[in-house]
């Protein structure tokens, strides 16, 4: 006979995935200022540009990554991941047991309050969950060793990478170059030999270009109707001055 169920009763079960809550935020800010949150959205919608035509590429930021199914306490958010190979619709949070896999790029915008766990805490994460690559950023170049710093998975741990010749640290996950350009961070393509740029700039260069040509044509067309008048004009003196001959001739 079943037991009479009473408010002092307790029923057992096993928890699921669905009866966890995963909070989509951490209360943490998206970043230390202005100044790193204007930096960190250029860099996302650079590589958003960058990466447009691949169906198969997640880009991401500020996003909280949980790494261990069933423990919500477990989650760690970059101030910006790529993900190749899964699909790159939007995402209130990101479960690496429900995804198949961590990213494979993170990177962190270190600031006064961040870089020592960025350097530490973070990194071990990181590379226990095998993200390939890590890097940061120091907007004010005052916390870390170097204001950019990038480090690849080497037997479960990270190595750094050198920079290039020209100050910049090649990204091989991304096929990218990170550098340093006026003082702020900017990415350059190697293999289209150009700087890479958001669709907003794109559009920018685009229209001014499309101003200059517009500008030229005018140009063009005001030097031809000048070169077309100062030729009519001179055919007009030519007559002039035959009419004039053929009158003298006619006086004599």
């Amino acid at each position: 006979m079943a037991r009479p169920y009473t408010k002092d009763t307790t029923i057992s079960y096993v928890p699921t995935d669905g009866a966890i809550h995963y909070p989509a935020e951490d209360g943490e800010p998206m970043a230390a200022s202005d100044y790193h949150l204007k930096l960190l959205i250029w860099t996302l919608q650079a590589l958003e540009a960058h990466f447009a035509q691949n169906s198969d590429v997640y880009i991401s930021g500020d996003i909280l990554i949980y790494y261990r199914e069933g423990d919500p306490r477990k989650s760690i958010s970059p101030d910006v991941l790529v993900c190749f190979d899964i699909n790159p619709k939007l995402r209130r949070t990101y479960k690496t047991w429900e995804e198949g896999k961590a990213p494979d790029f993170v990177m962190e915008f270190s600031s006064e309050s961040t870089y020592k766990k960025d350097l530490n805490e973070k990194m071990d994460i990181y590379a226990s969950l095998k993200i390939e690559e890590y890097f940061l950023y120091d907007a004010e170049g005052l916390y870390l060793p170097s204001p950019l710093m990038g480090f690849t998975l080497v037997d479960g741990d990270y190595v750094a990478i050198p920079p290039n010749d020209d100050g910049g640290i090649r990204s091989s996950v991304l096929g990218l170059d990170f550098r340093l350009r006026d003082g702020e961070i900017a990415i350059y393509d190697p293999i289209a030999n150009e700087w890479v740029q958001t669709r907003a700039e794109r559009t920018e260069i685009a229209e001014a270009r499309a101003e200059q040509e517009t500008a030229r044509a005018e140009q063009e067309s005001i030097a031809r109707e000048n070169a077309e008048t100062r030729a009519k004009n001179a055919e007009a003196e030519v007559a002039l001055l035959r009419e004039e001959l053929t009158r003298l001739k006619a006086s004599n």
